[in-house]
């Protein structure tokens, strides 16, 4: 019995039989924490991109401006109007920010404790 793979010649220690399955329920764990974590990020990104493009008084009827309001328009649906402020730019940044920093905080959190078992 070898231990190289027929095609490359090279050897295959430590490697599992089926590389395109975890092999161990850990694995899986981790594929989850990091999909998990992707989404998050992606989420908390989107977000904090709207901020900047409503700080910075983009074009709001460029289409590229327009798909990350209403991206983060759906991701921000729950928390639209919890701050009343003078100021319409602290307003977007604190209906738009406390979203991303909860997404964040969950998304990363629940991807630990999956890491931890």
């Amino acid at each position: 019995m070898s231990n190289t793979d027929p095609v490359s010649g090279y050897r295959t220690y430590g490697q599992p039989p089926n590389p395109g399955r975890p092999t161990h329920p850990r694995d899986t764990g981790r594929r989850t924490a990091l999909t998990i974590c992707t989404i998050a990020d992606i989420a908390a990104g989107l977000l904090g991109l709207w901020i900047l493009l409503f700080l910075l008084d983009a074009n709001q009827a460029n289409a590229f401006v327009r798909f990350v309001r209403g991206t983060a328009d759906w991701l921000a649906w729950w928390s639209q109007d919890i701050f009343t402020t003078d100021t319409e730019n602290l307003r977007v940044i604190l209906d738009y920010g406390l979203p991303a920093v909860m997404y964040l905080l969950i998304g990363h959190g629940i991807a630990t404790r999956l890491n931890r078992s």
